[in-house]
């Protein structure tokens, strides 16, 4: 799992350009939809030997954030100012990566920022309908799923628990993602 949400200077030098509201090289990338996102694996995986990445499945994605399964409020501990950027600390604005705690396996900004997108299409009880060991769930919706909650979003919505979905088309400068690798 990546330790950051891919950045804009990730993305610039992927794709070229830089679709982000709140510019700064090492802010999350935002203003990105699933597609886009999606596009930009495609292409990094296509620059090399190196490959391998994906997006995190939405069970990856809270087995990180949980690090491991540990029962925690927020990706990190209890204590929301610790660990995220959200509504009453980000000054109404994306933050640089890395600039609160990370949680137990060294990964940052797993709770607020930027939400993130996950491979996932959405289904509202991924949970209860599906196995326990890492399920995908690739049908069954038009919406993909976001984890972690953002600037924008109060405490609740923040929470490793905290879900979303959205079109995958959409564009909101709320909306990041982070990478995966494969062996």
């Amino acid at each position: 799992m990546g330790q950051y949400e891919v950045t804009q200077s990730q993305w610039e030098m992927i794709m070229g350009h830089n679709p982000s509201r709140f510019k700064g090289s090492n802010n999350p990338v935002e203003n990105v939809s699933w597609n886009m996102a999606k596009d930009f694996v495609a292409r990094l995986n296509g620059r090399g030997p190196v490959g391998g990445f994906s997006l995190p499945t939405e069970a990856q994605w809270e087995y990180a954030c949980r690090a491991g399964g540990r029962r925690e409020k927020y990706c990190g501990g209890d204590d929301v100012d610790r660990v995220a950027w959200y509504s009453n600390n980000s000054a109404g604005r994306i933050q640089p990566v890395g600039t609160r705690s990370p949680n137990a396996l060294g990964l940052f900004d797993m709770s607020g920022n930027v939400w993130e997108w996950v491979e996932d299409v959405y289904d509202k009880e991924a949970y209860s309908r599906h196995s326990r060991n890492n399920p995908l769930i690739t049908s069954g919706s038009k919406y993909r799923v976001l984890r972690g909650g953002s600037w924008y979003v109060s405490p609740w919505f923040v929470r490793s628990t905290g879900r979303n979905k959205n079109s995958p088309d959409d564009r909101i400068s709320m909306f990041g993602f982070r990478l995966v690798r494969m062996p």
